[in-house]
């Protein structure tokens, strides 16, 4: 298997070197090799809609994969291309469903992680502002996961925190040590600065996804005043080295109008981000603020216009909660990615803080056959509509019921939550989504499917 995953790899490496020459001409024929490559047809159906996409002359998204070519450093790019597109996806989804199939149990695309759970800043709202003090994975414990994760075919790791660019030398380390994998980080950007910039340039497989909320005011509003100006110097510096980067948006009750608009999707295009991964506000923890979730119609407004846009603008976007139809319902508890904070529980995902299992004492692959991971595998999907994916924010009693047969435990730091409680928090806004959620789900026409 490893040598024929080598000569898959150098294959799609040479086709990818060739686009160099002329890539309005050569891209098609890189995915066409591409598509040729992926035995475990896992890939297909993207690539051959991006493929038919590039074809078309007035498509945004002809637009969008060019950009990549302008505006993305050129080792950057092909290191990205090879760990994400090569070895994430066409060498390690194969591998991934070998181990599903081996172990019965759900094995993860991505692995989301907390270097630390310390932070610059105090956002209202946020889980990580209630810790008192500062915990953290070892650089040690950091590379562990990663190799385990390799051995099933996870080559995609995101951080999340805490801010992680706190350890910024450990991030770097870490890309050095695995220069196969891609690294994500879901950070404030507030301590990205010109070295910093530099040494993603030299390792080539770190991108970072900058929280913004919405314009000045609502960023301001729930990261501190100042912060929305920190965080365009940021990107600044990254745009002005070629170095890709996206931008994390959490909409919120006083923020959706301002996240969904137009005209933010167009700064954030000229600020030259090159994807937006869209959150909603969830209650989690004893700072909570339940008033910040996002009403039904505001959920809705969300998912209209972020289709809309992706029809238009050149930005690529993934909506975590509104985009269940595109995979299948909820993606957590190791389906595609899981999380692990910076105690090393092992949790099922970053809105669910609950665990049975830590890193300091179990395997990965073993936690992902302990009940609650379990739990998840065999009630997935919890909904029959995917645009209702969540087990607590569309169906809180299923986390609760998954909790408390598992035994799982709060991880809550300061004040362990019951799962009751936290899907308690969630109901009224679940009720009113339902009927919402499954109207939309009638009119996409995938409903009779």
């Amino acid at each position: 298997m490893a040598a024929l995953d080598a000569i898959k790899r150098a294959a799609a490496m040479r086709a990818y070197d060739f686009v160099d020459k002329d890539p309005e001409q050569n891209i098609p024929r890189l995915i066409d090799k591409y598509i040729d490559l992926d035995d475990a047809r896992a890939a297909v159906g993207m690539a051959a809609h991006v493929r038919d996409n590039f074809n078309d002359p007035d498509s945004n998204w002809r637009k969008f994969i060019l950009s990549l070519w302008n505006d993305v450093d050129p080792g950057v790019r092909r290191h990205l291309f090879e760990s994400l597109a090569v070895n994430a996806t066409l060498l390690g989804n194969a591998k991934r469903h070998e181990c599903e199939k081996k172990y019965g149990c759900n094995i993860p695309w991505a692995i989301l992680m907390d270097p630390t759970s310390a932070c610059n800043l105090r956002c209202t709202g946020c889980w990580a502002a209630e810790y008192g003090h500062s915990l953290s994975l070892s650089l040690e414990e950091l590379d562990g996961i990663i190799r385990q994760g390799e051995e099933f075919g996870c080559h995609v790791y995101l951080y999340s925190g805490g801010e992680p660019t706190m350890r910024k030398a450990d991030l770097i380390r870490l890309c050095e040590m695995h220069p196969e994998c891609m690294f994500l980080a879901f950070t404030n950007g507030t301590l990205i600065d010109e070295a910093f910039a530099d040494e993603l340039l030299r390792v080539g497989n770190f991108v970072p996804a900058i929280s913004v909320e919405g314009f000045q005011r609502d960023t301001d509003f729930r990261r501190g005043k100042g912060t929305y100006q920190k965080v365009l110097q940021a990107m600044s510096i990254l745009k002005r080295k070629k170095l890709p980067f996206g931008i994390s948006c959490c909409y919120t009750s006083k923020s959706a109008e301002f996240i969904g608009s137009e005209s933010y999707f167009d700064a954030m295009i000229n600020w030259g981000a090159k994807f937006c991964w869209f959150f909603t506000y969830m209650p989690t923890g004893k700072d909570a603020v339940p008033e910040l979730m996002a009403t039904a119609e505001q959920r809705e407004y969300m998912y209209r216009q972020i289709r809309k846009f992706r029809k238009t603008k050149p930005l690529f976007t993934i909506d975590f909660w509104n985009d269940g139809d595109y995979i299948g319902g909820c993606i957590a508890g190791g389906r595609c990615y899981l999380h692990i904070n910076a105690s090393g529980d092992i949790e099922p995902c970053a809105f669910m803080h609950y665990a049975d299992s830590n890193i300091r004492t179990d395997r990965l692959l073993d936690a992902f056959r302990k009940p609650l991971f379990m739990a998840y595998h065999n009630n997935q999907p919890f909904n029959a509509n995917p645009l209702r994916p969540c087990p607590v924010l569309d169906n809180p009693g299923r986390l609760t019921e998954m909790v408390e047969l598992s035994g799982a435990h709060s991880t809550e730091v300061v004040a362990p939550e019951s799962a009751r409680d936290y899907c308690g928090k969630c109901e009224e806004k679940a009720a009113k989504w339902a009927p919402v959620a499954d109207r939309l789900w009638r009119e996409s026409g995938k409903a009779d499917h």
